[in-house]
């Protein structure tokens, strides 16, 4: 099985947290459209297997008039070979989406819904200068669901600006009152030279502590579980049967093409990525020139993604396939690795899954520098 990715850079306003490639000149959405299916078109040689998985993701895929969108969806059938039952994801937010629009995403095929809802505070939105208010992501879920959505995912963020845990929970509390499928979660990270950066390092702003943090993810998982979430990522919940196929073959490693600006691909031997520039990628489509760079992964590379993307998940680290892929040395090398977090209670190996514990989760980046091969 595989997975398409198709990245729309395109943001009405730019969040002061992302450093994603996105721009706010819609200018070019035409001209970028052109250049999308012709990359289709030319890429097709690029998956020897059945697609799975479809994902607008941005940006802002909801900017797209859905004829656009459509036209895509085509072009994609037409090259490659389409899981009747394939998941097919929009990523979009909450202003976007009126009635007929919806109705009409359903109509082409688009079949799990990605929100990007982030707060349900208005004075929350306004701090990392979001579009929306709390009444319309509330409104955008409601109508997706009476266009007839029956697999729709949130995006939430929390430690932002002004936000403590008692503000945290009343977000989580308004969110379990949805009936959404799935929940995506993430702490803010003040990533450099984003504007949110340049506000903290101002003063105008600052990170939420350490153990405020701690305190909000906890709460997260425990109203998640409550609600009959399943936690099967770091930073993902969803009810049985919901989780996101496409996300989910990222994180086992199923081969995957990306199209657009900025888009990665990944076929196990190599890594690719384009252009992080509409006018850049356009032209040299449109010119026959070159839009992408491309790494072949050495063993050492393969084995740090496995890592790096088997821990994040709820099943962890399968040791046997460790030792199938990348030999004794290295399952012994990911043991010893393992050893104190195992001993502090923070990993813990159950039917040879190398797994994080509730504690471990809340370390796992420095858990997973700790066990890659350098």
């Amino acid at each position: 099985m595989a997975g398409i990715y198709i990245h729309i850079p395109y943001c009405k306003t730019k969040c002061i947290y992302c450093d994603f490639y996105s721009i706010t000149n819609l200018s070019r959405k035409d001209e970028l459209v052109r250049a999308v299916l012709q990359e289709i078109n030319e890429r097709k040689g690029y998956l020897d297997e059945v697609v799975s998985t479809i994902y607008f993701g941005g940006g802002t895929p909801s900017v797209l008039k859905t004829v656009d969108i459509n036209s895509i969806l085509q072009v994609i059938y037409t090259n490659f070979d389409v899981d009747n039952d394939a998941e097919i994801t929009l990523e979009a937010n909450p202003d976007d989406l009126t009635l007929d629009y919806l109705k009409t995403l359903r109509n082409i095929g688009i079949n799990r819904l990605s929100i990007g809802i982030q707060s349900f505070d208005d004075k929350q939105l306004r701090a990392i200068n979001r579009r929306h208010t709390a009444e319309t992501a509330l409104l955008s879920v409601k109508l997706a669901q009476k266009a007839g959505f029956e697999n729709i995912s949130i995006d939430l963020i929390f430690g932002l600006p002004g936000q403590n845990l008692e503000s945290w929970k009343k977000q989580l509390n308004k969110a379990m009152t949805l009936n959404v499928q799935h929940i995506s979660a993430y702490g803010l990270i003040y990533e450099e030279n984003t504007p949110l950066w340049k506000q903290m390092k101002a003063g105008k702003t600052a990170p939420a502590d350490d153990e405020l943090s701690v305190e909000m993810y906890d709460y997260l998982m425990k109203i998640c579980a409550k609600n009959g979430f399943e936690q099967y990522e770091i930073s993902n919940f969803s009810k049985p049967g919901f989780r996101s196929k496409h996300n989910s073959s990222y994180w086992t490693q199923t081969p995957y093409i990306g199209i657009g600006p900025s888009a990665h691909s990944y076929n196990i031997h190599s890594r690719q990525w384009n252009i992080s520039s509409v006018e850049n990628y356009c032209r040299n489509i449109t010119n026959g020139k070159s839009y992408f760079e491309k790494e072949i992964l050495s063993e050492k590379d393969k084995y740090n993604d496995f890592v790096m993307v088997s821990l994040r998940t709820i099943e962890g680290i399968n040791l046997d396939a460790v030792k199938n892929q990348f030999g004794e040395k290295m399952h012994d090398y990911c043991i010893q690795s393992a050893a104190k977090y195992i001993e502090n209670h923070k990993l813990h190996i159950t039917n040879n899954f190398l797994r994080l514990t509730s504690e471990g989760i809340l370390i796992s980046d420095k858990i997973i520098v700790d066990l890659m091969y350098v």
